[in-house]
């Protein structure tokens, strides 16, 4: 692949409180140079000078202050420097609206340039949910922010990826008590249709799918329940007959054996923690969550914004870099 036609990734530093720019200048440190890709970190000077004193590392980049003048030379970082965040710095370590802020303006910088065409994949060190509302994001999670921003109305979903297993979920970051009345045939279809087709970009010719139960045992015949034989069956029938390889209801405690072991491409969950916990215990450190259902590939790492180890340069990159791995994979697919 020549040089112009990489794809060029968008970089940013996530929560400026948390371990985000420790592990992002970390990252880069590590992969300028060897990544088929054009590498573009959309940050203010002062996130970047705040992870670049936390790792102990310089960074060689090239800045630029306005997308119309980005430039590229082989081997090094791009860096597009966003204006300094009003008033006072956030605090390291801990929740604020001044961190959320940061982080939210520069979510809005990079999926204008991926609505440009001047970016193909975007990837994020570890944001914090609650600093973002605090400084006014209104959606549920970052995904439908950029959903948002995006002006995606369409179904869009979280991947989480461990190793080489994937799993999407039917409902994401709602309240438990919301969970049941949000699983219909049409919300299962919608998560497995884009958990199949995001698997086959990434270069998974017949994804095998298998689809959790809500209740415990998948509803034990009805006796737990009957979303499994009145709602998650049928869908799974119909999307049989239209040619994916789906199948369950499984019992959600039991599926992701099966798929540790290699049974299943991908696993659907009816709700987050049903997954999410089952993944993080296999492979905590070096998870990746992909975003579903945007225009480009954006991803980041499992792990969070961990105040409680900001500042101290101990944070791990493993799942930052297989995030970025990804994201360059499938921009270059596209």
């Amino acid at each position: 692949m020549s040089g112009t036609s990489l794809p060029c990734v968008a970089v940013l530093l996530g929560d400026p409180a948390g371990v985000g720019p420790e592990m992002g200048v970390k990252l880069l440190a590590r992969i300028a140079g060897t990544v088929q890709a054009k590498l573009l970190l959309v940050a203010p000077r002062s996130v970047l000078a705040s992870g670049e004193r936390i790792a102990g590392t310089r960074l060689d980049v090239l800045p630029v202050t306005t997308p119309s003048a980005l430039h590229f030379a082989p081997g090094s970082i791009t860096h597009l420097v966003l204006a300094e965040p009003a008033g006072a710095p956030a605090p390291l370590g801990a929740c604020s609206e001044a961190a959320g802020r940061a982080a939210l303006e520069s979510l809005a910088a990079a999926t204008a340039l991926a609505r440009d065409g001047l970016v193909q994949a975007i990837v994020f060190a570890p944001l914090n949910k609650h600093a973002l509302r605090l400084a006014g994001m209104q959606e549920e999670d970052e995904l439908r922010y950029l959903q948002t921003l995006f002006g995606i109305s369409g179904f869009t979903c979280e991947f989480n990826i461990t190793g080489s297993l994937w799993t999407s979920r039917v409902t994401s970051h709602v309240p438990l008590r919301e969970v049941a009345a949000l699983i219909t045939q049409e919300a299962v279809r919608d998560a497995v249709y884009i958990i199949d087709a995001t698997l086959r970009r990434s270069g998974i010719a017949r994804p095998r799918i298998a689809v959790s139960g809500l209740n415990p045992h998948a509803g034990d015949g009805g006796s737990i329940g009957h979303e499994e034989i009145e709602v998650i069956a049928p869908a799974v029938e119909r999307l049989k007959g239209e040619g994916l390889d789906a199948s369950g209801p499984w019992s959600p405690d039991t599926v992701f054996i099966a798929a540790r072991r290699g049974d299943f491409d991908g696993v659907v969950s009816m709700y987050h923690d049903q997954g999410q916990i089952a993944m993080k215990l296999m492979g905590f450190e070096r998870g990746v969550t992909l975003h579903g259902g945007l225009p480009v590939p954006v991803a980041t790492s499992a792990s969070g914004s961990a105040f409680d180890i900001a500042g101290k340069g101990i944070a791990g990159i493993e799942g930052l870099q297989h995030a970025l791995e990804l994201a360059v994979r499938m921009a270059a697919r596209r």
